[in-house]
């Protein structure tokens, strides 16, 4: 299935590198440090950059939820490939420290921003990489919501075999936001209504839609969709605790 870019990721970078600590890919490189730097500095400079530092190097704006959210907000994952950072996630609520079917399961928002791209060379000048769309956005968010639901009573080998299957099926409802399935919902961005397309599962919902320059994903679980709104971060520093 054609996610209809993902840029240099196949199907909304599933196989692109995701930085979750500040140990991960992506990002931009530490210079060496100047001669009698203390072992510290070296230190700091072989972990590489932090998860803050690679969310800023993004050249597109971070949406996340609005002032009407009043829980906790954290740095979830960028995803980087060969151009710079493909997308990024914001998280809301519980962070992803507990195991899905727990009896208090996770109660959480996630804003998915996708940088709106034309198709374009690759860097290496291989081929072309994809325009990114909607789909793009729907299928980052459906993904990352099928992570957050693996069936936690069955073998390895048949977890995997779940989530292969969900993850195609992912992929395949993402590219048809008008099929059977998705609804319309409108949803304040800079507290002006936009058309997102909205699905429910047995997992949570998954929102996909636009902004100024950028592709929008949300998904969810315990937390309504509706009357949530979401804004334009001018910076990072409420997601940093």
């Amino acid at each position: 299935m054609d996610t209809q870019g993902m840029d240099t990721m196949s199907h909304a970078g599933v196989d692109g590198v995701a930085a979750q600590n500040p140990t991960g890919g992506g990002g931009a490189a530490i210079a060496a440090p100047a001669a009698g730097a203390s072992a510290a500095d070296d230190a700091d400079a072989e972990r590489g950059p932090s998860l803050l530092e690679q969310y800023l190097t993004a050249d597109f704006p971070w949406y996340g939820l609005d002032a009407g959210w009043d829980g906790r907000r954290w740095l979830a994952s960028v995803c980087a490939g060969r151009e710079g950072l493909e997308y990024g996630t914001l998280g809301h609520g519980d962070a992803p420290s507990r195991r899905p079917g727990v009896p208090t399961p996770r109660r959480f928002v996630s804003v998915v921003t996708v940088p709106q791209r034309d198709r374009r060379p690759s860097g290496d000048g291989a081929g072309m990489l994809e325009a990114t769309s909607m789909a793009s956005a729907a299928s980052v968010a459906g993904v990352a919501l099928l992570g957050d639901s693996w069936p936690w009573d069955l073998d390895r080998e048949l977890r995997q075999e779940w989530m292969d299957q969900q993850t195609h099926l992912a992929w395949e409802l993402a590219d048809n936001l008008e099929g059977d399935g998705w609804t319309g919902l409108a949803i304040p961005v800079n507290g002006v209504p936009n058309r997102f397309r909205y699905r429910e599962s047995e997992y949570g919902w998954v929102l996909a839609g636009q902004a100024a320059g950028v592709y929008l994903g949300l998904y969810g679980r315990g937390v309504s969709a509706y009357g949530l709104g979401l804004a334009l971060l001018p910076e990072l520093k409420a997601y940093e605790g």
